[in-house]
């Protein structure tokens, strides 16, 4: 979204990330609230970024959208009175305590603008620059070689 030149749908944004348009608005909307993005109704509206990429940081987008649950595996409740679950959920409970904490610290250290500047030096690095009409006529990749002059 940083790089288009004007908003960018929800279609737009569900084909570049392969994704349904849907899941798009649900995310987005977490992150209006939050004054990260903003939407705009009608023809040539859609999603702009409202925010500076200096102040926020993943764990701000984390915690704007509701703060997900990280891990797929973690402690269960299937059957309260098995023994063995609660043993193996004792047993781990800590380890998933310190690697959240480890993950949320990381997460508070990086900003949008060093994932930006990551960004551009690997489109500059691999010759690629970024294709709109791709995006909007193609599988959303984006990506397009750079042109050699």
């Amino acid at each position: 979204m940083a790089e288009a030149p004007g908003p960018m749908t929800s279609e737009d944004l569900g084909r570049v990330m392969q994704t349904n348009p849907v899941v798009i608005r649900r995310i987005m909307a977490g992150l209006r609230e939050q004054g990260m993005v903003r939407s705009e109704k009608g023809h040539g509206g859609g999603w702009t970024i409202s925010c500076d990429f200096n102040d926020v940081t993943l764990r701000d987008i984390y915690e704007a959208l509701g703060s997900p649950e990280i891990f797929a595996m973690g402690n269960r409740s299937e059957s309260p009175g098995c023994l063995v679950e609660a043993a193996v959920n004792k047993a781990l409970d800590g380890a998933f305590e310190d690697a959240q904490a480890l993950l949320m610290e990381r997460f508070g250290g990086v900003t949008l603008a060093a994932l930006s500047r990551d960004f551009h030096e690997g489109m500059v690095t691999q010759g690629r620059r970024i294709d709109f009409n791709a995006i909007h006529a193609n599988d959303g990749e984006g990506a397009a070689p750079a042109a050699s002059s």
